[in-house]
């Protein structure tokens, strides 16, 4: 896929303001904002570009977790596009999580386990997730049977999607992970990725809540990111 080609090659060569500075800008951005990060995109540019940022005179207080986590995204997709190609496992999910919650105050938590599945239940949007002790079990079986797939395209990967949110493996961290997950995905399977955007988050959340009896929500805005970033390569006249 010559996208993917063009992402690696510009992350190599340090070139500025080509696709791959825009869709580390982009994607960081508005994956953290989906969370609550409170940075904004100029913001976010600033510390990718500059290694520092700035606050305009009133405006909040920037928090440490925020700028943290922003550099780390940074990181993962990095190392998203050197695994881009290989089968997806459990090892490149946990390094996922490994490395975007470096160094944070989640990560001085005992109890919270970076890089490693939850020791305590949690819930996403009120719906019952997968047991700690369920977790490793359910993922495995979710890898299994997403791996043996042929032809793998853009459904299945929303359906890969859906299913790791519902089980739901790390205390937090679990979107932004699973949003690198389908980007790496589209990219392995020579399909235009996608970057799901902060202002679309409600489609978003409800897509998932909504899946298991109405698909077309999530996949409509998921298929409509699609165009967004397809628009963005052809200004960059990238073909697939």
């Amino acid at each position: 896929m010559k996208l993917l080609e063009t992402l690696q090659e510009e992350k190599l060569s340090n070139l500025k303001g080509g696709i791959y500075h825009k869709t580390q800008i982009k994607l960081t951005y508005n994956t953290n904002r989906i969370e609550g990060s409170k940075l904004s995109e100029e913001q976010t540019r600033y510390i990718y570009e500059t290694n520092t940022l700035f606050t305009k005179n009133g405006e909040n207080t920037a928090n440490i977790d925020d700028i943290l986590e922003t550099v780390n995204h940074f990181q993962c997709f990095d190392y998203m596009l050197t695994i881009a190609k290989e089968p997806l496992s459990e090892k490149h999910i946990k390094k996922f999580h490994k490395i975007l919650k470096l160094n944070t105050s989640d990560s001085k938590k005992e109890w919270f386990n970076v890089g490693t599945y939850k020791l305590k239940p949690n819930v996403v949007g009120g719906i019952e997730t997968s047991k700690p002790n369920e977790v490793e079990k359910h993922i495995k079986n979710l890898l299994k049977d997403y791996n043996e797939k042929v032809n793998i395209d853009i459904y299945d990967i929303i359906d890969f999607h859906y299913e790791f949110e519902k089980i739901h493996p790390f205390q937090d961290g679990n979107g932004r992970v699973g949003r690198l997950i389908m980007f790496k995905e589209c990219l392995k399977n020579s399909i235009v990725p996608f970057i799901i955007e902060d202002e679309f988050k409600f489609f978003y959340y409800r897509g998932l809540s909504e899946y298991p009896k109405i698909k077309g929500y999530l996949t409509d805005t998921c298929l409509s990111a699609q165009d967004n970033y397809r628009e963005l390569m052809n200004y960059f006249e990238i073909e697939k």
